[in-house]
């Protein structure tokens, strides 16, 4: 009986609560959220109800828009910019409502870190009494660019992106101007037989 009447007062008492709070509209509310020094705009910027997980998040124009209800605290949260928070007022007419949202840059120090490249103090002091500082950087610098191998690896380099671009712009221009012709043949070009000629002359086409 007792548990009765506690679930008979607590449904009154959350009747009259219902009647007694207003009924709020609900609306498309929609902005564009900018940084307060430039006006740019803050792209990927979470924008939340207050108390509730109803959101949306920024493009990357700074542009929002979802369905919030007037009376709503809404909270605006970028990273490297302070949070900001907006009320939507109660006293609208229609049922769509525009803003502006600027966002204050939030500056963060961190503390200065050193980076050495051994772990601790004895280690570099091993290295540095192991250094060998017989020969010069530029005599050191002669005697890599000198070798064998320094060699074979610039001949085997593969072009770079500048260079690539240049020899497929070459080709797309050689078969423009091949274009509606017949197609070139090398067996009657002077250069490609002297290429072939020193190429054989140098021993190339052995070691191929």
């Amino acid at each position: 009986m007792r548990t009765l009447s506690l679930l008979i007062c607590l449904l009154f008492a959350c009747t009259l609560w219902a009647q007694s709070k207003p009924d709020r509209k609900l609306v498309q509310f929609s902005g564009v959220v900018v940084t307060g020094d430039s006006l740019e705009p803050v792209p990927f910027a979470s924008i939340l109800t207050k108390g509730s997980y109803r959101g949306t998040i920024s493009d990357v124009y700074g542009y929002f828009s979802f369905v919030a209800q007037t009376g709503d605290t809404v909270e605006f949260a970028a990273v490297g910019f302070k949070r900001g928070s907006y009320t939507i007022p109660d006293s609208l007419d229609g049922n769509k409502y525009s803003m502006i949202h600027v966002l204050m840059p939030d500056t963060v120090l961190l503390r200065p870190l050193e980076v050495y490249p051994w772990p601790s103090k004895e280690q570099f002091r091993e290295a540095f009494m192991a250094l060998d500082l017989t020969e010069s950087e530029y005599q050191r610098t002669l005697r890599h660019l000198n070798s064998a191998e320094a060699i074979q690896r610039m001949e085997n380099l593969p072009p770079d992106a500048g260079l690539a671009a240049h020899y497929q712009s070459a080709l797309d221009n050689t078969r423009i101007y091949n274009q509606g012709m017949a197609p070139t043949v090398n067996l009657f070009n002077p250069i490609a037989w002297a290429q072939f000629i020193q190429a054989w002359r140098t021993g190339k086409l052995k070691r191929q």
